[in-house]
């Protein structure tokens, strides 16, 4: 044993002469690449990309090619027929006044879920989320029946001379209903994570609630805000179901430009239906385009 004990030591201490020490296991785990659930970036950029073409640029790109087939003054008399320049205008002017309708009072439901507790809170949480389950074509049929003329509110508006089923009116009522969820959810949580502090603090100096609203709370939820009217405006630009039961679908009054294109399918004139889908697609993509760099300014603004 002496003599393995010698033959070993000289070994050990010309190792340790050399300055070269034997790899322990925990170096050799700290060369290791860290595990991770998903696969590489390579892998999960690719498929993301891959996705995205097969479910978004694809249809798209059919729908550009499809309006191909028209020459351009055949696009233009398309696009620009009396009757689909009034569809324009109520569907992105009802969307408008929708959305910020939804602005508005979906940030006071907002404020009021966050900061107060009542009796039946919950149950007016669950309400808010009501139009994302409830099918629209029903929605549609339910706000047909209370609105119209012999209907539960209908009947007692009517005589005021305050007429909302199958007019303009009622197609604005459709789209606050089926757009309110997107702004309450979207600055919900906002609110919730926003320190109260700075009210207090803003308060202790001075300040009234409006300028504490104004200086305070609004730089703050105003990114949301934007986020969830973009989202009401886009939801209300393509919605079909709630409005065609209460809208009364005249032409050049109370037509929506979906139904317009439903119109054209249902006549077999595809290019045209896609000539007008191509310039809905390419009107709502510059709205919210310009809605996410005024997101982007403000962010920047308040240091976000």
């Amino acid at each position: 044993m002496l003599a393995a004990h010698s033959t070993l030591a000289p070994e050990a201490g010309s190792e340790a002469r050399s300055g070269v020490l034997p790899a322990t296991p925990p170096a050799r785990a700290a060369r290791r690449r860290p595990r991770r659930v998903l696969p590489g970036f390579g892998l999960t950029l690719g498929y993301t990309l891959f996705y995205l073409s097969a479910i978004v640029l694809l249809p798209l790109a059919a729908l550009v090619t499809k309006s191909f087939t028209l020459s351009w003054e055949q696009f233009w008399l398309a696009v620009s027929a009396p009757r689909v320049l009034a569809s324009y205008r109520l569907t992105f002017g009802a969307a408008l006044i929708a959305a910020l309708v939804n602005l508005v009072f979906g940030l006071l439901i907002a404020w009021v879920l966050v900061r107060y507790a009542f009796p039946g809170k919950k149950i007016v949480d669950a309400l808010v989320d009501l139009p994302f389950a409830l099918p629209t074509a029903v929605a549609g049929i339910a706000l047909t029946a209370l609105l119209a003329g012999n209907g539960w509110v209908g009947q007692y508006l009517e005589p005021l001379g305050i007429v909302l089923a199958f007019r303009p009116a009622g197609i604005v009522v459709a789209l606050i209903f089926i757009g309110l969820p997107f702004v309450v959810r979207t600055v919900q949580p906002v609110l919730q994570d926003m320190e109260k502090e700075l009210e207090e603090a803003a308060a202790c100096l001075g300040a009234s609630r409006w300028q504490t609203f104004c200086k305070v709370i609004l730089p703050t939820i105003a990114p949301a805000l934007l986020t969830g009217f973009a989202m009401a405006f886009a939801r209300a630009v393509g919605e079909y179901g709630s409005v065609i039961f209460i809208a009364g679908n005249m032409p050049m009054v109370s037509e929506i430009t979906p139904l317009v294109i439903i119109g054209k399918l249902e006549q077999y004139d595809y290019a045209g239906a896609t000539a007008v889908a191509v310039v809905m697609l390419l009107i709502s993509f510059v709205l919210l385009l310009f809605i996410n760099a005024l997101q982007a300014w403000q962010r920047r603004r308040a240091g976000v």
